[in-house]
């Protein structure tokens, strides 16, 4: 038989609406001692209170919403990890969906948690439109972005300093004695990837410095085939700022495959700080996000309504083999804290 909030209190020797403020985290207070007998006939007879009665009474799921462009992304990967540990640390359930760079997913999404009636939404849009705006609209379901800015919503939002690591990582490149740092960028349309082009751009003109950059998805492939292509010109580069350590991945294979060698023939410095960033050959210069700052930034804003302004947190320049700094071994600390 199933055990119910009433046996619980027989047990505990104490009523109903006690073990209901013990289990509900109030709204009255209960000493210590009871709450010790309570928690212990809770265990004993594997009492689970009905979740959905709870929801109803409490107007609350205690469930939390992420949409992301690509889960096989090891960037979103690390991004939902994050989060998911923040929301859980605050008591909530997080339910992730997956919108494989598709709008019509991604709103498919958004209307699937709208319906289960989530708490809250983390949203990381896909690239291209944004079907999902209207429903969000019309719903009173906190929502905020995550990565990059959704052009006419309103909701705030929690973002990096792309345009300035972009820059630091630039400026690092030519302080190694580089001069023709050619760029991997992103897709033009994507805040993101825009402004770590101009963050590039930027640092090459304070020395006068003009080279060319190639727009790609952000991904292996993309990246790959963009240094072929900046491999293949006139002026060869000396150096390439990559905007994903993803991209770079696909970087390292082309120059490799051309018989240069990184960081000797060519260096190379990219952007996110995935963990799989340290164990590349060699390992990758990035500037590294702040995924745990990222995550409780998210909830923050999301659990204490209303939300305050857009954050940019600052990212943090993690220097290895790849652009000629010293290669310290794989999963060298340093780099696992700087994207905690």
């Amino acid at each position: 038989m199933t055990a119910r909030r009433m046996d619980v209190a027989r047990l505990a020797g104490t009523s109903p609406a006690v073990v209901s403020y013990v289990l509900n985290g109030g709204p009255r207070p209960v000493s210590a001692q009871t709450r010790a007998k309570v928690l212990a006939a809770v265990e004993q007879l594997g009492y689970r209170p009905n979740g959905i009665a709870r929801s109803l009474r409490m107007s609350r799921t205690m469930t939390l919403g992420l949409v992301i462009p690509d889960n096989a992304n090891p960037y979103f990967a690390e991004l939902a990890r994050a989060i998911e540990e923040e929301s859980f640390a605050e008591g909530y359930t997080l339910l992730i969906g997956n919108a494989a760079e598709n709008d019509e997913r991604q709103t498919a999404y958004v209307r699937t948690f709208l319906a289960r009636q989530v708490d809250g939404l983390f949203i990381v849009p896909a690239h291209g439109p944004a079907g999902f705006l209207g429903d969000l609209e019309r719903s009173r379901t906190p929502w905020i972005c995550l990565d990059r800015q959704v052009p006419g919503a309103a909701a705030p939002g929690v973002l990096v300093d792309n345009r300035g690591g972009a820059y630091a990582a630039t400026r690092h490149l030519l302080a190694h004695g580089r001069r023709r740092i050619a760029c991997v960028g992103g897709p033009r349309d994507l805040m993101p990837a825009a402004d770590r082009v101009d963050g590039w751009r930027a640092a090459l003109a304070e020395d006068g410095i003009a080279m060319p950059a190639v727009h790609t998805g952000f991904g292996r492939r993309g990246g790959y085939g963009a240094a072929r292509e900046l491999l293949a010109g006139p002026d060869r580069p000396d150096a390439v700022f990559v905007a994903s350590d993803e991209q770079a991945v696909g970087v390292l294979r082309a120059i490799a495959e051309a018989g240069l060698r990184c960081p000797d023939d060519i260096a190379v410095a990219s952007f996110d700080g995935i963990p799989g960033a340290a164990y590349t050959t060699p390992a990758l210069t990035t500037m590294a996000q702040p995924f745990a700052m990222l995550a409780a930034a998210a909830v923050a804003h999301l659990l204490s309504p209303p939300a305050g302004p857009t954050d940019v947190l600052p990212v943090t320049l993690v220097k290895r083999g790849s652009c000629g700094c010293p290669d310290p071994p794989g999963g060298d600390p340093i780099s696992e804290e700087a994207a905690a």
